[in-house]
């Protein structure tokens, strides 16, 4: 390491856990971070001021007013533009560590891209807010023999647990068999702290350090906190000897024939996944003009109103509309203004 390089890390360096020799394995590694909000933005933060070497953001959403509260990377100006979660994230995080390799990749996780998009990388850390991804990255980390840690986190309450496939249980082994493990609020239920989002993203990213400059994380244990009562326990997970994921390697969430063309994203939103090309924004922004109200939007997405909806387009082809839980009516606006 050159002599810039041990000052800006040097009261890391300093931890015994870690030292001059773990620094280096931590510049010449690399973590891929799945989703971008309160936990995703924490942990990617961290990573990057490490000096982890490459790492990658993969978020489907854009910034809102509502998200400041807790996601640390975004600011006003980034709800303003209503920026891709994963653009300002790698923007920002840019600015923080310039010798750090930042992507952020706009893309909603699926079946299809999932290898491609997780393939590479020295671990995986979870930023995810439903378990229907979690499980996909899970099965993915199992094909790839990946290390993945498992986070979550509502109101004041988190978990996160370590996951080496093949030598620990995995997250079919902690949730599947009893419905247990999980959190069953949600954030657009119970709400959540900064502070216990902040809390897990640390505890998460900590055993990611352990194991990039290589040492154990907290194998085969659940670690929960609730940062408001100050109760913290530790539980040791068992192995389930007939798994269909990490055991039977049965990876159906990977092997999915095609993500569902719609899935509810949270916060009174359908999410439609229709096409298979991308959108030409600028020409979908000019016709939409002639035909709704309130068009706006930048190079990565357009946004218009449709009373009492809002309705977000990607270039992927990926829409999110606001106001409805009700896919029929999300699938026919898209199909009235975008098109099928």
């Amino acid at each position: 390491m050159n002599p810039e390089t041990i000052e800006r890390y040097s009261r890391q360096i300093l931890f015994a856990g870690i030292g001059e020799q773990g620094q280096q394995k931590l510049l010449d590694s690399s973590a891929v971070v799945v989703g971008c909000g309160a936990l995703g933005s924490a942990a990617a933060g961290l990573l990057v001021r490490a000096g982890v070497g490459r790492v990658r953001i993969i978020d489907r959403d854009f910034v809102e007013l509502s998200n400041l509260q807790r996601q640390t990377l975004f600011d006003e100006a980034d709800a303003r533009e209503s920026m891709p979660k994963a653009v300002a994230a790698e923007r920002k995080l840019r600015a923080m560590n310039s010798s750090v390799a930042v992507e952020g990749v706009v893309a909603d996780l699926t079946p299809a891209n999932a290898l491609d998009l997780l393939s590479g990388f020295s671990i995986i850390l979870d930023g995810a807010d439903n378990f229907e991804t979690r499980f996909l990255v899970n099965d993915a980390a199992i094909r790839l023999g990946v290390p993945w840690i498992y986070a979550a986190v509502v109101a004041s309450y988190g978990v996160t647990m370590a996951i080496e496939p093949g030598r620990t249980p995995c997250l079919a082994c902690l949730v599947e068999p009893s419905g247990g493990g999980g959190l069953e609020e949600t954030c657009d239920t119970a709400g959540i702290l900064n502070s216990a989002a902040a809390f897990i993203a640390a505890l998460e990213v900590a055993a990611a350090l352990r194991r990039l400059t290589g040492g154990e994380m907290s194998n085969g244990r659940l670690i929960s906190a609730d940062v408001w009562t100050g109760r913290f326990q530790s539980i040791a997970v068992e192995r389930n000897p007939d798994c269909r994921a990490c055991v039977r390697r049965e990876l159906r969430y990977l092997e999915g024939k095609a993500q569902p063309h719609i899935t509810m994203c949270g916060r009174d939103s359908v999410q439609i996944h229709e096409r298979t090309r991308r959108l030409d924004l600028a020409e979908l922004g000019r016709r939409l003009e002639r035909t709704a109200g309130e068009v706006r939007g930048n190079e990565f997405l357009v946004r218009f109103r449709v009373a009492p909806y809002e309705v977000t387009v990607f270039a992927d082809g990926r829409a999110i509309v606001k106001g409805t839980k009700d896919p029929k009516i999300a699938r026919s606006l898209y199909a009235r203004y975008i098109g099928t």
